[in-house]
C-alpha cells in the first residue's frame, strides 16, 4: 500500500504536467513566438553590448569584463524568477476562474503537491530558455565558458529556485484570498528587476540601494550564476553566495507554506475558493 502511494504520489505531478504541456503548445504561434523572442532578445543585447564597448568596464571587471555575457546570463536566469513567483498563482487563479481548484483542495492531494506540481512545466520551459540563451552565447557569440564550474552552478540554480518559489507560494496565498490583487509578485519582482543586478552591476547603485539590493535573494543568485559561469569560483568562493540563499531560503520556505496553508483554511472557512 505504502508502495503504490508513493508511485500515486509521483503521477500526480506527472499528470500536471502533462496537462500543461498540451495546453501550451496547442498554442503554435504563441509558442514560436517565445522562441523568435530568445533569439530576437539576444541579438539586441549582443548589438548593446557594442554599443557600450568599454563603458562600464570597472564595474564589469569581477565578471569577466563583457557585458554581454553579463546581461545574457542575467536574463536567462531571471526567468526563473518569473516562473517562481508567477506559476503557482497562476495556477491558482486559473483554477478559481474554471472552478477545478475547489475540487482539486477536496481529494486527497496534499498542499506540497499542488504547489510542486503547478509549477513543474514553468521550470520546464525556464531551463529550455536557459539552454537557448547559453546556446547562442556560446556557440553563436563565442561567450567563453570553458572555465565554467558547473557544480557551483548547479548548487547555486537549486537554492535560486528554492528561493524564489517561497516568494512565489507567498503570492499565492494574497491570490487565494484576495482574487485580483497580489501585492507580493509586483513589488518583488519589480525591486528585484531594478535592485538585483539584472542589467547592470549592483555595484553601480547608490549606497542606500545597494543596501535593499543585499535583501533580495535575486541578488546573490544572479552574482552567484554569473561568478562560477564566467569565472569559474569554486565552492568555497561561492560560499556568500550560497550561505544568503540558503538563509533566505530556511526563512521564507517554511513561512510560504503556512501562510498558503492558512490562505487555503480561510477560502474553505469563507466559501469563497470558486469566486473570482
Amino acid at each position: 500500500m505504502a508502495i503504490s502511494d508513493g508511485v500515486f504520489s509521483i503521477k500526480k505531478p506527472l499528470i500536471f504536467l502533462w496537462r500543461d504541456i498540451i495546453e501550451d503548445t496547442s498554442y503554435k504561434l504563441s509558442f514560436a513566438m517565445r522562441i523568435i523572442g530568445i533569439c530576437s532578445s539576444t541579438l539586441v543585447y549582443f548589438f548593446l553590448s557594442k554599443l557600450f564597448a568599454d563603458v562600464g568596464t570597472p564595474y564589469l571587471a569581477p565578471y569577466g569584463g563583457n557585458y554581454f555575457s553579463f546581461v545574457l546570463i542575467g536574463v536567462a536566469f531571471f526567468s526563473y524568477l518569473g516562473v517562481s513567483v508567477q506559476s503557482v498563482s497562476g495556477s491558482i487563479r486559473e483554477g478559481q476562474t474554471l472552478g477545478t481548484l475547489e475540487a482539486l483542495l477536496v481529494t486527497q492531494t496534499e498542499i506540497p503537491t499542488i504547489i510542486v506540481s503547478s509549477s513543474l512545466y514553468g521550470f520546464l520551459w525556464a531551463t529550455a530558455e536557459v539552454a537557448a540563451y547559453l546556446f547562442l552565447g556560446v556557440v553563436v557569440f563565442g561567450i567563453d565558458v570553458r572555465q565554467a564550474n558547473l557544480a557551483g552552478a548547479l548548487l547555486i540554480l537549486c537554492l535560486t529556485i528554492i528561493s524564489f518559489t517561497s516568494v512565489g507560494i507567498m503570492s499565492a496565498s494574497f491570490v487565494m484570498v484576495l482574487k485580483r490583487g497580489d501585492p507580493v509578485a509586483w513589488i518583488f519582482t519589480g525591486l528585484s528587476a531594478l535592485l538585483g543586478g539584472l542589467y547592470y552591476p549592483v555595484a553601480v547603485l547608490p549606497q542606500w540601494l545597494q543596501s535593499i539590493a543585499n535583501l533580495l535573494p535575486v541578488t546573490y543568485a544572479l552574482e552567484g550564476m554569473r561568478l562560477s559561469i564566467l569565472k569559474g569560483y569554486s565552492l568555497q568562493q561561492l560560499l556568500p553566495n550560497i550561505a544568503a540563499l540558503i538563509i533566505f531560503s530556511c526563512i521564507m520556505m517554511p513561512l510560504s507554506i503556512i501562510t498558503f496553508g492558512y490562505a487555503v483554511k480561510k477560502a474553505k472557512r469563507d466559501g469563497s475558493l470558486t469566486q473570482y
